[in-house]
């Protein structure tokens, strides 16, 4: 929960405009400033203190303990210009908070973390625990010194600009061992434990059970991603109670899916108690992985409690992301983070030349020219079947005559892929010529390098019958000059010459041009891949110099007094 607290008239309408926005994250503290900032700092993870910094400092100063407890505090000023982050930047949520509430009320985020200030990935930002000297090999790398990563297994990690070989080190374990003193840990969430439990077994020997079994194995508890268990046990009070201590969410199994599990040790008891031969290391080992610690019981008697360890490995990361037309403001929030937390970015040349500067230190950048496009999906699928972060980058949406097919196409389920839509050329083609798109409408790529012209004639036919808007994608290039023309003859033969058609090129880049004419008057030879070309259906217009296809509302065609 996100407190707001203000002062002054001017904050208080600030701080309303944050709690329409968000009226599930936040709470209004009223009355006077300090008894606010009290109980919101004891109350919320977050605060968005409408005050003066100086302010805010004096009332948070006595509050203050731990900054790995203490909530973020953003603080903006009186005439709402500046989101500072004040305290608990990483830790607290306090810097991804200011950026959101500097979007939101159109303020400039002050952001002052030193790894954030240079455009690198905090090392207790990356989404994993992190134990030693956080601070030394920060620092380290700030410096720019060699600091190399020890992973013991492939996780996809943000980018990081780490080297070779150094002085300091950061190392990628589940195991319980300590840090050195120039070395961080970070425990990636590998450990999934399988339990099973009598009915009322206590929370204690189902916690102590778990804690034993990782110790002996030399396994960190904060490596632990889940406990998992069988459907007749979710609701088990010691199970669920001992996966709320730990933090982590409890996992359940139909019986039926966990008998077909192959374990080194299955029984007849639970077989008979609850329908499978084995509970605990079936329902570890259901998605995969190394069982490290096989069934073991509680040391109590009766013995009420099992259990077993398993190290499942790392999946990489796949996000396809759209770019969008090509102006910088159509670049969507979700391709933007996307692009800062990818290791591994894949792309055509001049797409990567479009985003260089949103690209972090330590990012590894694959790019190739026009043509590669095979080469490119198969390039990220590979990355991220290695356990990395990978971002495969195309313009427009990804999805519409770009990457996302063909990366899907190569991708199995052993990695995770994430789409991020973007802006399509038809989209911000159209929202330049006025509103062709309003009704019904269909893209259609008229190159011919991937599908026969047999094929792309008879749907460009089938939308001219359907008398349907459609939006030309590829119309020409210098080794295609008749498709254009051969299709704008097939829309012919069902639209009249007048039909409007809107030719849009390069749309929302600084060299954007864009003309209205018909579909008679169209000239082919003024056309090139740059370029987007809409044709109307019979109902579209050139309404003052913009092309509309109406919607068809009832209220549109009824007379005056009866709308």
């Amino acid at each position: 929960m996100i407190g707001l607290i203000s002062a002054t008239a001017a904050g208080a309408a600030a701080r309303d405009r944050l709690a329409a926005a968000w009226p599930d994250r936040t709470r209004v503290y009223e009355g006077p400033a300090g008894e606010a900032v009290r109980a919101a700092f004891a109350e919320c993870d977050r605060l968005v203190c409408f005050l003066a910094t100086g302010a805010t400092v004096r009332l948070l100063a006595p509050l203050l303990g731990d900054k790995a407890a203490d909530p973020g505090v953003v603080c903006v000023d009186e005439g709402g210009r500046f989101a500072v982050s004040l305290v608990g930047g990483h830790g607290g949520g306090a810097n991804e908070l200011a950026y959101e509430v500097a979007e939101l009320l159109g303020a400039e985020p002050v952001v002052t973390t030193a790894t954030d200030a240079v455009g690198l990935a905090g090392l207790d930002t990356l989404g994993l625990p992190a134990e030693g000297a956080v601070a030394a090999v920060s620092r380290a790398l700030l410096d720019g010194e060699p600091v190399a990563l020890e992973a013991e297994s492939a996780w996809p990690l943000p980018p990081v600009p780490f080297a070779a070989a150094g002085a300091y080190t950061v190392r990628l374990t589940d195991r319980a061992v300590r840090p050195g003193p120039d070395e961080v840990l970070l425990r990636p969430p590998s450990l999934v434990v399988g339990v099973g439990a009598s009915r009322g077994a206590p929370v204690e020997e189902v916690l102590g059970l778990i804690e034993e079994a990782l110790r002996e194995a030399g396994l960190s508890v904060r490596s632990v991603a889940e406990l998992a268990t069988v459907d007749a046990k979710s609701e088990e009070p010691g199970i669920v109670a001992a996966a709320e201590r730990l933090g982590v969410p409890l996992v359940a199994y139909p019986a039926g899916e966990l008998a077909a599990v192959a374990v080194p040790n299955p029984s007849d008891a639970p077989l008979a108690a609850v329908g499978t031969p084995s509970v605990a290391e079936a329902a570890a080992l259901r998605r995969g992985g190394e069982l490290l610690v096989p069934k073991r019981k509680s040391a109590a008697s009766p013995a009420m409690a099992t259990c077993a360890v398993v190290r499942r490995p790392g999946r990489g990361r796949l996000a396809v992301v759209g770019l969008g037309p090509g102006a910088r403001d159509l670049l969507t929030p979700r391709a933007a983070a996307e692009l800062r937390r990818a290791s591994v970015l894949v792309g055509l040349d001049q797409y990567v030349d479009q985003i260089r500067d949103l690209i972090r230190p330590g990012t590894r950048v694959l790019e190739s020219g026009l043509g590669a496009e095979e080469e490119r999906a198969r390039t990220a699928v590979a990355e991220a079947r290695k356990g990395h972060a990978v971002a495969l980058i195309g313009s427009g949406d990804a999805g519409v005559y770009a990457m996302a097919s063909p990366a899907l196409a190569e991708a199995s389920d052993d990695i995770d892929v994430v789409g991020v839509p973007g802006v399509t050329a038809a989209l911000a083609a159209g929202a330049v010529l006025g509103a062709p798109l309003g009704h019904d409408h269909v893209s259609i790529s008229l190159s011919d390098l991937h599908t026969p012209w047999e094929v792309i004639e008879r749907r460009v036919r089938a939308a001219a019958e359907a008398d349907i808007v459609v939006t030309f994608y590829n119309p020409r290039s210098r080794g295609r000059d008749w498709q254009l023309p051969k299709a704008l003859a097939v829309l012919s033969g069902h639209r009249e010459p007048e039909t409007p058609v809107g030719v849009v090129r390069n749309a929302s880049r600084p060299d954007e041009s864009a003309r209205l004419t018909t579909l008679a008057g169209l000239d082919p030879a003024t056309v090139d891949m740059m370029t987007v070309v809409t044709v109307g259906n019979t109902a579209t217009r050139n309404i003052a110099g913009r092309m509309v296809t109406p919607r068809g509302y009832r209220w549109q065609h009824a007379p005056e007094g009866a709308r």
